[in-house]
């Protein structure tokens, strides 16, 4: 997942970059695109390891509470994912 936000990262500054230059409109676009599917990719991966780490704990613990809770915050994040 770091490597990841690291390679998001410079591509953040690539398009800031472009457009400090005054690159043509599209392209940056393109790339303002590719930023967000780096993005979306990695916003999955934080769901995924919720899913397989904090749901997994709540749910060996036993506790019906904190099982409520996990999933609840599984669904927030699936919310904001979408938007």
């Amino acid at each position: 997942m770091l490597e990841r936000l690291a390679r998001l990262e410079g591509q953040l500054r690539g398009v800031t970059r472009m457009v400090d230059e005054g690159r043509y409109c599209v392209d940056v676009l393109v790339q303002t695109a590719a930023v967000r599917s780096a993005l979306r990719a990695v916003e999955r991966l934080v769901i995924e390891d919720h899913a397989n780490h904090c749901m997994e704990e709540a749910i060996l613990s036993g506790d019906r509470e904190e099982q409520r809770q996990k999933f609840s915050e599984l669904v927030a994040l699936l919310e904001k994912a979408r938007d």
